[in-house]
């Protein structure tokens, strides 16, 4: 039987630092792996990857975790490298054009412009210039 090759997966550098996060927090709580493991319904395999960052954890993980370990879930995220904090904040700054995201606020207060227009012709005009003047500025 061929033997298996473990590759070098880089992990990501935010996958990694969320586990730190969790096995501090798990130690500092005095819990095992196995505790933490059996409140999440996996084995304390599973956890130990999650503590290294090779498995990346997910949102609703994420959720029950913050409610074993006491800890809101923005604590797993506290104390991010600046170059990592950097990037994140350049993704949420942006849409997908890479454009600035608008505040949420301009974005409805648009919308509900655009449909207090009454006449679909009118609309329709004002869709069409906006997009004349989108592909304008670019």
């Amino acid at each position: 039987m061929p033997r298996r090759v473990l590759r070098d997966h880089a992990t990501d550098p935010v996958d990694k630092h969320v586990g730190q996060r969790l096995r501090a927090r798990r130690i500092e709580l005095g819990l095992s792996q196995t505790v933490v493991g059996d409140g999440l319904g996996i084995t304390f395999q599973q956890l130990q990857k999650n503590e290294w960052g090779i498995n990346r954890i997910g949102a609703s993980r994420l959720y029950k975790l913050s409610q074993i370990l006491d800890v809101p879930i923005g604590y797993f995220f506290e104390d991010l490298p600046d170059n990592i904090r950097d990037e994140m904040q350049a993704a949420i700054n942006t849409d997908d054009f890479d454009l600035p995201a608008l505040d949420d606020a301009d974005i409805l207060k648009v919308v509900r412009t655009y449909y207090r227009i009454a006449d679909p012709k009118l609309r329709s005009a004002l869709l069409e210039l906006c997009k004349y003047l989108g592909r304008r500025e670019a």
